[in-house]
């Protein structure tokens, strides 16, 4: 089969070149077209809900809501771990699946619970999904400023909710754009309890006298003059004096109307705030988080998403400016571009050494010419197989690249050999124009090829098989490394197939002209000079050299044991995570303070190009952040502007030498490793103790003792 399909390539080797022009041309497209990350997502299928109960206490926020909605959510199908939150105000239950559960037939499952524990949540309970978004979703942060101070922060909010925000969401690819810092403006009725008193008004017929008042009623049309009219009665409020005039219509004493404004103090305020957000230290702003819809291509939703934002900016009120904040597509392509850099050099490297070895220049245009083809397969496949390209895929790739080759080497070296074991006197200098001397020389390369091309195939079959069991691996471990075995294996089985195709008929074009012998070569006769002693050596004392290599094997078990082990190694990505963990019950000013405070200490870091400061929770389901909880995003300057041999770690040990408080943990975390660990684990840290018990006081005491 092998033979005769080899033949086959042979005999037909112009079309043989043009179906891998054809195959590089789609491979060109799957490469231009491909999704790409830095990393592969390593978060869980997952489902969030979350709840707002606006003015509720954490406990009964718990009783009434998160209990109910984590019970019900056990027994949805595929789940595999149900986590629930209670902050003030907010609930939040996070849904995680097995392996391999589509995410949107998820979504449905959960919400067709929800609708079943709905009418046991209280009233004013709303619960609704999170975002379909994975946890490595915040792929782009701004910040809205108004360095002329034309702007306060309620009106930079307003631009946020109002305009920006929209505008980003239509972007394909954005699942979401979560709102944080600013102020939202309310009206609010600050009740004289001795008056309300005096008129015999509760809270609940206030209450309802408001909701009465703010509406508006249509009544139906009338004909006027051969033309219809819509009957609509205006009733919504449009300012503090509409709330104010507010009538109570049930007072039993006669005299003037009582109005709100006689018993209640009405005023713009801001609504009550669970998050904060500040740039550079200088002052609160209101900040934009771009989350990316699970599945889609980052780099290219990132593009999409500045373009908008460039456009968007002509509409801006006078002062107001976008300061990006944080940028995933730099460390894209970043890390693309170093594999790509690393897979040209790789391949560089490849033809340099076949053209110094075999002595032919055009023997290595075959490896030249027949590695982007394998490789470009391996793109289309990838494209096929819904898989990003990332520091894994292409990882994988890399690695491929070493046997991919192997095969055309020794099937060019086999050639070489047989032509001059059949004497170059034969061959003329590439005319050709004898047949004789022709069909003899093809003939010898054809058996030459056939010779070895069946025991290539089939190993590099067996190299494409070694792959097998990492897809075993589940979890988190094997959404990591699935990627890298993927795409070796498709390398490597595009490699097998070219073998026996494309580099046989590229071997009967390009292999021509007077081959030289291995001997002429100083290099080549050199390693043959200093390698047949040492195997004449090992082959006369076998006995030894197991001896040694067994001991060569054991003296690697002591350094072994000795190291640490690590789930992946930590990946530099370029930008910083500022986590600290305040004291508990700390407010909004305090935390704001501290916010501030230690956002501009960073910023003297003169490494550090903009701090943007977050301290409680964004609008979004994928933040259940308390206010205890900062998290800072440094985005730091290029390489090329850092101090003289300061490198990852000394900036984080100046940083956290600078940034010292009373009360105050500090924590350094990469933006992507540390968000995929919060939503795998709900810790932040890599270390995490879960204290478990009924008596609250008693787990406090334990946690203390940890603590020390």
């Amino acid at each position: 089969m092998i033979e005769k399909i080899l033949n086959w390539s042979i005999d037909n080797r112009a079309l043989v070149v043009l179906l891998a022009l054809l195959l590089s041309v789609w491979g060109i497209q799957s490469a231009r077209t491909i999704p790409l990350d830095a990393v592969p997502d390593l978060s869980d299928v997952q489902v969030i809900i979350k709840t707002s109960f606006p003015g509720q206490a954490p406990q009964i926020i718990e009783d009434q809501v998160t209990y109910p909605l984590a019970s019900a959510m056990l027994s949805v199908p595929g789940a595999t771990n149900v986590r629930g939150y209670s902050f003030f105000g907010d609930s939040y239950v996070y849904v995680i699946f097995k392996d391999g559960t589509d995410q949107y037939w998820a979504r449905s499952r959960v919400l067709e619970y929800i609708n079943q524990v709905r009418d046991k949540l209280p009233p004013g309970a709303n619960a609704q999904l999170g975002p379909d978004a994975s946890g490595v979703g915040w792929i782009y942060q701004y910040a809205l400023v108004d360095r002329k101070g034309n702007h306060d922060l309620a009106q930079l909010r307003s631009i946020q909710d109002w305009f920006l925000k929209y505008e980003l969401q239509t972007v394909p690819g954005v699942s979401e754009v979560a709102t944080v810092g600013g102020m939202v403006k309310q009206y609010q009725v600050v009740l004289d309890i001795n008056r309300m008193r005096a008129s015999e008004l509760s809270l609940p017929v206030i209450k309802k006298m408001i909701i009465d008042a703010n509406q508006e009623v249509s009544g139906s049309v009338i004909e006027m003059g051969e033309a219809e009219y819509m009957i609509r009665g205006k009733g919504y409020i449009q300012s503090i004096e509409d709330l104010r005039r507010i009538a109570y219509l049930h007072r039993k004493e006669a005299g003037a109307a009582l109005l709100l404004q006689d018993f209640a103090d009405v005023r713009m305020g801001p609504q009550m705030r669970r998050g904060i957000a500040d740039l550079n230290g200088e002052g609160e702003v209101t900040g934009g988080i771009v989350v990316m819809r699970a599945g889609e291509n980052a780099l290219l939703t990132i593009e999409k998403v500045k373009q908008r934002l460039e456009e968007l900016k002509q509409g801006l009120p006078d002062g107001v400016e976008i300061v990006e904040t944080y940028d995933r597509s730099t460390l894209i392509t970043n890390a693309v571009n170093t594999l790509k850099d690393r897979l040209l050099e790789e391949f560089l490297l490849v033809a340099i050494v076949c053209a110094i070895f075999l002595f032919h220049f055009r023997s290595s245009l075959v490896i030249v010419l027949s590695l982007p083809v394998g490789i470009l397969v391996a793109f289309a496949i990838m494209k096929m197989q819904g898989i990003n390209a990332n520091i894994m895929s292409l990882g994988g790739i890399a690695i491929a690249i070493g046997a991919m080759v192997d095969a055309a080497i020794v099937m060019i070296e086999n050639v070489h050999k047989q032509l001059e074991l059949h004497g170059n006197a034969a061959i003329d200098d590439g005319s050709y124009d004898k047949g004789a001397e022709k069909s003899n020389r093809i003939e010898v390369m054809k058996q030459a090829m056939l010779e070895v091309g069946p025991p290539l195939f089939f190993s590099l079959l067996i190299i494409t098989l070694s792959f097998l069991p990492v897809f075993t691996l589940e979890a988190q471990e094997g959404r990591l490394f699935a990627p890298l075995a993927f795409t070796k294996t498709f390398a490597m089985a595009a490699a097998a197939g070219l073998s026996i195709t494309l580099v046989p008929a590229l071997i009967m074009y390009l292999v021509k002209g007077k081959i030289r012998s291995e001997n002429e070569s100083a290099l080549n006769r050199g390693l043959i000079k200093a390698y047949l002693p040492l195997i004449g050596t090992v082959l006369d004392k076998p006995r030894v050299t197991l001896v040694l290599t067994l001991l060569l094997v054991l003296s690697a078990g002591w350094p072994l044991l000795q190291s640490g082990s690590e789930f992946m190694p930590e990946l530099d990505e370029g930008d910083l995570l500022y986590m600290p963990t305040t004291l508990p019950g700390i407010s909004v000013g305090k935390a704001r303070q501290l916010l501030q405070k230690t956002d501009r200490l960073i910023k003297t870091v003169p490494e550090v190009k903009t701090v943007f400061g977050k301290v409680g929770r964004a609008e979004t389901a994928t933040d259940p952040a308390p206010l205890t909880m900062i998290e800072t995003t440094i985005q730091l300057k290029p390489r090329e502007q850092w101090r003289d041999g300061v490198n990852m770690k000394d900036i984080i040990a100046e940083l956290d030498a600078k940034v010292q408080f009373p009360g105050v943990t500090n924590a350094w975390l990469m933006p992507i490793s540390a968000r995929i660990d919060m939503l795998a684990t709900g810790i932040k840290t890599p270390i995490g103790i879960k204290i478990a018990g009924t008596d609250l006081n008693e787990i406090q005491k334990i946690g203390e003792r940890v603590e020390q």
